[in-house]
C-alpha cells in the first residue's frame, strides 16, 4: 500500500472530508495546508516527508513507523488500524445508543426524513463520507424496534450501511444485506420487503460480487411481489447484471426488457436520491450491462441517453459511464485503452468522490 491510499483510508476512518484533515493538521501545527494539498497527498503527487509525516502521525493517531516503511504500512490497515481508532468510535456510539434509549429517541417521521436525508447525500459523497455516520444512527434505532415502522426505516438504513462495504467482501456486504431483508419482514411493509431485496440485488449485480446472493434477493422480491416498484426494477437489473457476467446474454436481455417496461410504470421523478431510479439512473444501470454484453453501439445509446439528463450535481455517474466506455474498450480488445481510460476518468474525478464500486469497475477492467 502506498502512502496516499494509507492517509486517505485512515482519514475515511475517523469520518474526516480532505478539508477537515487539512484543517486538523493547521490547527495542531501552525500550518496552512489546503484541501487541494491533502488531495495531491492522497493521489501520490507529492511525497510526505519529516515535518508532515509527524504532522499526519499526530492527527490521524498512527505511529510515524507506519508511515515511513512500506512494508509496515501494507500490514498497519488490517492489524492496527482498526484497534487504534476502535474505542473512540465505540465509546461514541454507546453513548448514543443509551441516550436514544433513555430519551426515547427520534420518532418515526424524524427517522423518514433522516432516510431521505441520507439517500441524497449517498449520491454526492459516496460511502466512506457516510459509514460512521450510519452506524451511529444504527446504533440509535436499533434501541427502538418496538413498532413496525421503526423495522421498515432500520431495515433501510442496514441495506446503506451494507453498501458503505465492496461486494466481493463476502461477510461484511452480504451478511448486512441479509440482515435487512429480515428487518424489512418483520415490518410487515411490503414495498420495504421488496425494495431492500432489490437494492442489495442491483448493488451486489452492478458491482459483479456474490451473484448467488445477488440472484437469491432478487428471486426473494420477485417472489414477494410481482407489482411494479422501484424495489422490483432493481431486483430485475441486478438478476440482468448477474447473467450478463456469467455470459447468459439471452436472459440477460430478456430481463432488460422487463426491466424497461417495469420502469414505464414505476420509474422516480427525483433525480438525486439513492433510492429513486429517474431515467438517467436506469441508463446507468443498462449502460454498464450492455457494455457487459459487448453491446457496443446499445451501450453508447444508453450512455448518450443517461448523460442528457445526469444532474451536474452527481459527477460520480458521469464517471461510472467513463469507465463502462472503458469496458468496452478492454472487451473489445484493446485492454491498454480500456485501462488508460478508466485511469484518466479516476484522476478526474476528485478523490473524495471515489467509490468502492468504482475501484471495483476499474478492477473488473484491469481483469
Amino acid at each position: 500500500m502506498d502512502i496516499g491510499e494509507l492517509i486517505r483510508e485512515l482519514r475515511a476512518a475517523h469520518g474526516w472530508s480532505q478539508a477537515r484533515l487539512a484543517d486538523e493538521i493547521n490547527t495542531a501545527h501552525g500550518t496552512t495546508l489546503t484541501r487541494e494539498y491533502i488531495a495531491r497527498w492522497e493521489r501520490g503527487k507529492v511525497t510526505s516527508r519529516g515535518f508532515y509525516l509527524a504532522a499526519l502521525s499526530s492527527v490521524l493517531d498512527v505511529p510515524l513507523a507506519v508511515l515511513e516503511d512500506p512494508m509496515m504500512r501494507r500490514e498497519f490497515l488490517t492489524d492496527v488500524a482498526g484497534t487504534a481508532i476502535a474505542p473512540v468510535i465505540a465509546s461514541d456510539l454507546l453513548a448514543r445508543g443509551f441516550a436514544a434509549r433513555l430519551a426515547g429517541g427520534p420518532s418515526a417521521e424524524a427517522w423518514e426524513a433522516k432516510l431521505a436525508a441520507y439517500g441524497t447525500q449517498y449520491m454526492s459523497m459516496g460511502a466512506a463520507g457516510i459509514q460512521r455516520r450510519v452506524a451511529g444512527e444504527l446504533v440509535v434505532i436499533q434501541q427502538q424496534l418496538d413498532q413496525p415502522r421503526l423495522w421498515s426505516a432500520a431495515a433501510r438504513l442496514m441495506t446503506l450501511y451494507a453498501k458503505t462495504f465492496p461486494g466481493s467482501d463476502g461477510n461484511a456486504a452480504v451478511r448486512w444485506y441479509r440482515m435487512a431483508a429480515t428487518a424489512a419482514d418483520q415490518s410487515a411493509d411490503p414495498d420495504a420487503r421488496v425494495w431492500v431485496r432489490g437494492r442489495a440485488a442491483i448493488a451486489l449485480g452492478y458491482e459483479g460480487a456474490s451473484l448467488g446472493v445477488a440472484d437469491v434477493l432478487a428471486d426473494q422480491a420477485l417472489a414477494l411481489s410481482d407489482r411494479p416498484s422501484l424495489g422490483l426494477l432493481n431486483a430485475i437489473y441486478g438478476k440482468a447484471h448477474a447473467a450478463a457476467l456469467r455470459g447468459d446474454r439471452t436472459t440477460a436481455l430478456v430481463l432488460d426488457a422487463q426491466g424497461r417496461r417495469i420502469f414505464d410504470a414505476a420509474g422516480s421523478h427525483e433525480q438525486t436520491s439513492d433510492y429513486a431510479v429517474p431515467w438517467w439512473r436506469l441508463n446507468v444501470f443498462r449502460s454498464l450491462l450492455l457494455a457487459r454484453l459487448g453491446d457496443e453501439k446499445a451501450a453508447t445509446d444508453a450512455q448518450d441517453q443517461a448523460l442528457a439528463e445526469l444532474p451536474e450535481s452527481l459527477p460520480r455517474f458521469a464517471t461510472h459511464l467513463e469507465l463502462h466506455r472503458g469496458l468496452m474498450l478492454a472487451r473489445s480488445g484493446d485492454r491498454a485503452g480500456g485501462i488508460a481510460d478508466a485511469t484518466a476518468a479516476m484522476d478526474a474525478l476528485p478523490p473524495e468522490k471515489h467509490s468502492l464500486t468504482l475501484r471495483m469497475l476499474v478492477s473488473e477492467i484491469k481483469a
